[in-house]
Order: structure tokens, then C-alpha cells, then sequence
């Protein structure tokens, strides 16, 4: 029984330790929304502004390739 005991033990820790992570991810989504909103105040876009946070996230080259084929896109739809 010794066994099943360590097991659920660990396992109590594992989730333990999942909960204290989400809480602290909690807060840290409160901050970047506060932040956001902070921006907004001085006259900056939100919108726009998570979507360069996002652009900023992807490596050139396939920034590059996704931006041609936007573009072709445009084209082809006669938006550009």
C-alpha cells in the first residue's frame, strides 16, 4: 500500500503544482490586459497592437512567405 500512497502523493503534488501555475498565469494575463489597456488611454490600437505582438512571434521567413501570399491574395481579389 506504501506504493499507492507515494503515487497519489506525487500525483497531489503534480496537481498542486499545475493550480499554483495557472493562478500565476492568471495574473500575468491580468497584467498584459492591463497593459493593453494602458496603451489604449495614451491613443494606441489594441487590436493592433496584439496583432504585431503576434507577427512578432513568427520567424521572418515565414513572415515573408505569409505576406507574399496575402499579398497575391489582394491582388487576385482586386484589394490591393
Amino acid at each position: 500500500m506504501s506504493d499507492g500512497n507515494a503515487a497519489a502523493d506525487q500525483l497531489r503534488l503534480f496537481i498542486e503544482r499545475i493550480e499554483r501555475l495557472e493562478e500565476e498565469k492568471k495574473g500575468m494575463q491580468d497584467d498584459i490586459k492591463d497593459v493593453y489597456l494602458e496603451a489604449k488611454s495614451q491613443g494606441y490600437d489594441p487590436k493592433t497592437m496584439r496583432a504585431i505582438v503576434r507577427l512578432r512571434k513568427v520567424e521572418k521567413n515565414a513572415r515573408d512567405e505569409a505576406d507574399a501570399l496575402m499579398d497575391t491574395y489582394r491582388s487576385a481579389l482586386g484589394l490591393a
